[in-house]
C-alpha cells in the first residue's frame, strides 16, 4: 500500500474518539464523507482501492470500516468477507453503504458479514450515530480482550505458585473444546468453549 493510496485527515487533532476507514473508488465521494464527518472527534483514513483495503485494516486498525458496495476489482461484499472470515480483522464493524436501494443487496451485505447498510445519499446525522455506535461497540469488545488476557495471566500465576495444578487451565479448555468437537459445534462455538 502506498503512501498515496491512503489518506488521513486527523479531523479532531491528537484526541480522536475513533477512526474510520473509507473504502471508495471515487476521490470525491471520500473527500465528500471526510467532510461529513468533520468535527465528529473521528480519524478518517481512507483507500480508493478495493484490494488495498485488507492491508489498510491491519495495517491502521480502524475501529469501524465504511465501504461502497459497487467498485471495479472488488465489490464491498468481497472485501467484508475477507475481513470478516480473518480472526486479526472479523471484529471490526464493516458498514457497507450503496445508492441502490434493491433489498437484494442488503441481504447480500448480511450474508458477507456487515454488521451494518446505509443508503446513498447518506443522512449525515445517521451515519454519524452509527459510527459512534459502532465505535463504542468496538472498543467494548477491546476490552473484553484484554479482560481475556489478564484472566489468563492469572490463572496462570496461580497454577504456577502449586506444581500439583500446573497446566491445569489448559488441560481444562483442551478437554471442553475436545468434547464441543464432538457434539460438532461450529468453530465459533469451539472458541467461546475453550475460553
Amino acid at each position: 500500500l502506498t503512501k498515496s493510496s491512503v489518506n488521513r485527515a486527523d479531523i479532531h487533532s491528537m484526541h480522536s474518539s475513533g477512526r474510520v476507514l473509507v473504502v471508495d473508488a471515487l476521490a470525491s465521494n471520500i473527500a465528500y464523507i471526510q467532510r461529513l464527518l468533520g468535527g465528529t472527534g473521528l480519524e478518517v483514513c481512507s483507500t480508493c482501492v478495493p484490494h488495498h483495503a485488507i492491508e489498510a485494516v491491519r495495517r491502521e486498525q480502524p475501529d469501524v470500516v465504511l465501504m461502497d458496495v459497487r467498485m471495479p476489482g472488488a465489490s464491498g461484499f468481497e472485501v467484508c468477507q475477507v475481513l470478516k472470515r480473518d480472526a486479526a480483522t472479523r471484529l471490526i464493524p464493516v458498514v457497507l453503504m450503496t445508492a441502490a436501494s434493491d433489498t437484494n443487496d442488503r441481504l447480500m451485505a448480511i450474508e458477507a458479514g456487515a454488521d451494518d447498510f446505509v443508503a446513498k445519499p447518506l443522512n449525515v446525522t445517521e451515519l454519524k450515530a452509527r459510527l459512534r455506535s459502532l465505535v463504542r461497540l468496538k472498543r467494548f469488545t477491546d476490552d473484553l480482550e484484554s479482560a481475556e488476557h489478564v484472566i489468563l495471566s492469572l490463572a496462570l500465576t496461580i497454577e504456577a505458585r502449586d506444581p500439583s495444578t500446573e497446566g491445569h487451565c489448559q488441560r481444562l479448555a483442551t478437554y471442553c473444546r475436545l468434547l464441543g468437537a464432538h457434539l460438532g459445534l461450529e468453530a465459533e462455538d469451539l472458541q467461546a468453549l475453550e475460553r
